[in-house]
């Protein structure tokens, strides 16, 4: 097992099905499931041994352990023999899960045990019979190893999902500063990097880029994976209604986050871009974030799932980052046409002064004349663009003496 855990970093299914394997074999079972569990419902990681039509019941059911072995094990118990699951409570009521096993399954006796981390309940690992043959203290305490491993198996994955995902986002972090430094006062390479790297990395399908207009209406700067009718759609400005994402968020609303947009009330009002965003596109799950900057919306980021799949805290927190580098990038490049929009109009001044002008600044290099100080004392363009100190100022006078 533990040759097995790592020879498979990250990747849980062959570290399960070799777990299962190897319970069943020993506990003399024949058929087993491994479940991790959300804190509300179980989900189906690994089956051995189990028929197709059970298997295929297993699989695609939501299991929310209310009753049997696995609401049980939510509810605290250490261990759950079942001597008889068509004997029990949850199938005689007409327990989808116990249906399952034991009319497709054909199994009887059941053992469940948790898999456990600090307390918290993250998984199950059950083995089962064909016949009435409760388990032995052995085989018990053999399959409470086995747990013991999964959890070992299911934090390392953890932690190394964590790390790549940290690398990932560091990687992003620099290649977004990269993109800003070498598009100075260019925001559309930037807006369309950021939009590509908060996409892949919240894993969502598409997604775009607004910037808020005021009087209730935006423009998309940018877009990533979008359907070609949507796209078409989100070219022009258009108006927020109350309801949609981005006017949420211009009236205060730190962030939108809808779980099934087919089951929003902007689409059941027939609202067109949502009816486009669900019919068209295929969207359910999506979430807005907004560019706040001093308590103003600039804009906002638009992330969409076709699956109805919520973003989690993480993937949250992530587009929080972006949007705050959207934010930046934003600032910098107001500072930068700001900056430039003033020298203009400096160097317009300069240019009407009667007089010639100089300015050294410094360690006395020559950094802005006028028009007037070229023409009156004859300097070449060329000796005026290497930005000559002082002490070069005089001894090119003194050559030409």
């Amino acid at each position: 097992m533990l040759q097995v855990i790592n020879s498979s970093p990250g990747d849980l299914a062959p570290v399960f099905d070799a777990m299962l394997d190897k319970a069943l074999s020993l506990c003399g079972a024949t058929l087993g499931t491994l479940y991790t569990y959300d804190g509300e419902l179980m989900h189906v990681a690994a089956i051995r041994g189990a028929p197709p039509e059970c298997a295929e019941h297993l699989t695609n059911g939501l299991h929310r352990p209310s009753t049997g072995a696995l609401g049980r094990l939510v509810r605290g118990e250490a261990v759950v023999q079942i001597p008889d699951v068509a004997d029990d409570e949850p199938y005689r009521s007409g327990n989808p899960l116990a249906r399952a096993l034991v009319d497709f399954g054909k199994v009887r006796t059941n053992l469940a045990l948790p898999l456990r981390k600090e307390g918290a309940l993250v998984g199950v690992i059950a083995i089962y019979r064909p016949e009435v043959r409760p388990f032995m203290d052995k085989q018990i305490a053999l399959l409470q190893n086995f747990a013991a491993q999964a959890v070992i198996a299911i934090e390392n994955a953890r932690l190394l999902t964590e790390l790549r995902e940290s690398l990932e986002q560091q990687t992003a972090t620099a290649e977004l500063l990269r993109v800003i430094n070498s598009s100075p006062g260019n925001l559309a390479p930037v807006f369309d990097a950021t939009l590509e790297k908060a996409t892949r990395l919240c894993d969502a399908s598409f997604g775009v880029l607004s910037i808020y207009e005021g009087d209730d209406r935006h423009r998309v700067v940018a877009m990533r994976d979008l359907p070609p009718p949507l796209a078409e759609l989100f070219r022009e400005p258009a108006y927020l209604g109350p309801e949609t994402g981005l006017g949420r968020l211009v009236r205060g609303e730190r962030f939108v986050h809808i779980l099934d947009a087919a089951d929003d009330e902007g689409y059941r009002l027939g609202n067109p871009v949502r009816r486009m965003l669900v019919d068209v596109a295929g969207t359910r799950t999506y979430l807005a974030m907004p560019l706040h900057k001093e308590g103003s919306v600039l804009g906002a980021f638009t992330i969409y799932r076709r699956e109805v799949r919520p973003f989690s805290d993480k993937q949250i927190a992530l587009l929080q980052s972006f949007a705050a580098q959207a934010v930046i990038a934003i600032e910098n490049a107001r500072l930068l046409n700001e900056i430039r929009r003033r020298e203009a109009e400096l160097r317009v001044t300069f240019d009407n002064m009667a007089d010639g002008v100089v300015m050294f600044v410094g360690d006395m290099r020559l950094t802005a004349w006028n028009h007037n100080f070229q023409q009156i004392l004859h300097l070449p363009d060329a000796f005026l663009g290497e930005r000559p100190n002082y002490a070069d100022y005089f001894r090119h006078f003194a050559g030409r003496c």
